[in-house]
């Protein structure tokens, strides 16, 4: 089969891409610019494309399959062309869908919490020695790509997000999957820029309820007053999960009690305690077994910038993490509060997708970063400016978060600030969907603890 990539530098598009590569397609792509880590990683397969922009004469009648990324507009040059010559155009969740519509099918849907509880899943079917078909939103430890689809494999689990699957295609792309084993997380608004109203976002949940299959399943966190709505006014076969009890230990780990024994674990949080019983569920109902889940689920480490610690002394951590939406936010600074209490939190949060930045959306923040001990927002004029949105007043920001939160809108500005605090007894959160403008939190952290 050969496969052409419109806008084949996105995080889920390349690994995608290379997914199947490896299976022995033959694959192609383009993109007007590509960062890493996608450049290396198509370099590395012989998939990155020698030019970047957009060239009409790669699409011609030999192509079985063009997928089409959300990064590519409408008035494209390749699709267009794609479209004169009547090829067949998937969005990547669809085409996913059609690869594995013969296996079982697990999805994790929710506003938050989705990418860690398919990160567990799979963290505990690898340690099963049991292959599997995945697609993830982050890095995992153990896993080359957040892509996987192969023949053989009769399980497929997928993380099931609300977004738009294409330019062409405006279905959230978990509606596209049909599950046989579904989790929803929790409902949060988000993507105000798609879905307008809580109501309409909600809906959304509503309809992925709906496409589970006919003798399929539903795991739904219980303390979500929109989920027990859903669930009530749904005909699915479904059971409530709750966070498991536990407590940090004097030296900082966080112990779990479940029938009659303690556990150790490597994550922390009590929305990870959430997520930890949400994969546990959908374990035992692949068929794994309680024993080899909690020995499995104790080595879990985490998924890349979800509480990801980057560096570490005898009294200090610095802690990288994706938060970006306001039930995020204010979960990850709970969950770094409680771990270490005795220490001064300092958390700083860039505003960096487009739900964020909206004016009318910011006042959903309020309050969220009341725990730090220091609370910084970070957004970029710049930014804004890019995205096409109107600019956000400082002091707008500021009085829609509520508390002694400070701004900064430079990004040099807000190192400066960072570089210059006492981080005895001190931790430092800094949370996005972005970089800060360009942070190597590597490098910063060496620097700073």
């Amino acid at each position: 089969m050969t496969i052409h990539f419109i806008a084949i530098g996105g995080a889920v598009m390349h690994n995608l891409a290379i997914a199947l590569h490896k299976k022995g397609y033959k694959v192609s792509g383009s993109d007007d610019e590509i960062f890493e880590p996608s450049f290396s990683r198509l370099k590395k397969y012989g998939l990155l494309p020698k030019k970047f922009g957009w060239f009409p004469k790669k699409i011609n009648a030999d192509l079985d399959i063009i997928i089409l990324g959300m990064h590519a507009r409408k008035d494209n040059p390749e699709l267009l062309r794609a479209q004169e010559l009547n090829l067949k155009i998937y969005s990547f969740p669809e085409f996913l869908y059609e690869q594995t519509k013969d296996k079982k099918r697990v999805v994790i849907g929710g506003s938050h919490g989705k990418t860690t509880v398919t990160s567990m899943i799979m963290h505990v079917l690898r340690a099963a020695k049991l292959n599997f078909d995945y697609m993830v939103g982050a890095n995992i430890r153990g896993f080359d790509t957040m892509v996987n689809l192969e023949e053989k494999n009769k399980i497929a689990v997928f993380e099931g997000d609300e977004y738009l699957s294409s330019p062409l295609d405006l279905t959230p792309k978990f509606h596209w999957y049909k599950p046989d084993i579904a989790v929803l997380t929790g409902i949060a608004w988000d993507h105000i820029n798609v879905f307008p109203s809580f109501e309409n976002y909600v809906e959304q949940f509503d309809i992925f309820i709906k496409h589970i299959s006919k003798n399929g399943k539903l795991f739904w966190f219980a303390d979500d007053e929109h989920l027990q709505k859903l669930v009530k006014n749904n005909n699915v076969d479904n059971k409530a999960y709750l966070a498991f009890e536990h407590k940090v230990s004097e030296d900082g780990k966080t112990l779990v009690k479940f029938d009659g024994k303690t556990y150790t674990m490597s994550v922390f949080g009590n929305h990870n305690m959430q997520n930890i019983n949400a994969a546990r569920l959908v374990c035992l109902e692949l068929g794994i077994k309680e024993k080899f889940f909690w020995e499995s689920i104790q080595t879990f480490e985490g998924a890349a910038k979800r509480l990801q610690l980057i560096k570490e002394t005898e009294n200090s951590s610095f802690y990288l993490d994706f938060a970006h939406a306001p039930s995020k936010l204010k979960a990850t600074i709970n969950a770094i509060k409680n771990k270490n209490p005795e220490r001064k939190l300092i958390a700083c949060i860039e505003l960096h997708t487009f739900s964020s930045l909206q004016y009318n959306f910011i006042p959903q923040y309020k309050n969220t970063m009341d725990e730090a001990d220091i609370a910084i927002v970070y957004y970029s004029h710049e930014v804004l400016e890019h995205k096409r949105l109107p600019a956000l007043p400082e002091d707008y920001v500021k009085e829609s978060f509520g508390g002694n939160v400070q701004i900064f809108t430079d990004a040099e500005l807000l190192k400066d600030y960072l570089a210059k605090q006492n981080y005895d007894n001190t931790n430092l959160l800094m949370m996005s969907s972005g970089n800060f403008n360009g942070i190597d939190f590597v490098d910063f952290a060496n620097k700073l603890i």
